[in-house]
């Protein structure tokens, strides 16, 4: 009984964090042979400890196309728009997937989905 009380303490008093962060708009415009991509992302920013720290572009394959570091937190700046330029995607492909991270959880669920016009 003991045992039970203090795991029922540790989970009530144990640290509490953001959830993913959560892709808000995404916009994908082609030029000379690559794309550019800004993506506007909200996270419960606390800090260093938790935060929204980068963004990819996925093919259908879940292959990596492009990732954008975020360097620190954005306690008061929600939401937050920042920039990819230059990314190479395969002739063909009419649809990518944006994935956002935390320092956190990592690479969050789920893909969100863009058709490229």
């Amino acid at each position: 009984m003991r045992h039970l009380y203090l795991t029922a303490t540790l989970l009530l008093c144990g640290p509490a964090f953001a959830d993913a962060p959560t892709i808000e708009n995404v916009n994908a415009r082609k030029s000379a042979g690559t794309w550019s991509f800004d993506v506007t992302l909200s996270h419960g920013d606390t800090g260093w400890d938790d935060y929204a720290d980068g963004w990819r572009v996925l093919d259908k394959d879940g292959n990596e196309l492009g990732v954008r570091k975020l360097a620190h937190p954005h306690v008061n700046e929600q939401p937050f728009t920042r920039s990819l330029s230059g990314v190479r995607i395969p002739e063909g492909v009419t649809e990518i997937g944006i994935q956002a991270s935390d320092s956190i959880g990592g690479w969050s669920s789920p893909v969100k989905t863009i058709q490229l016009r």
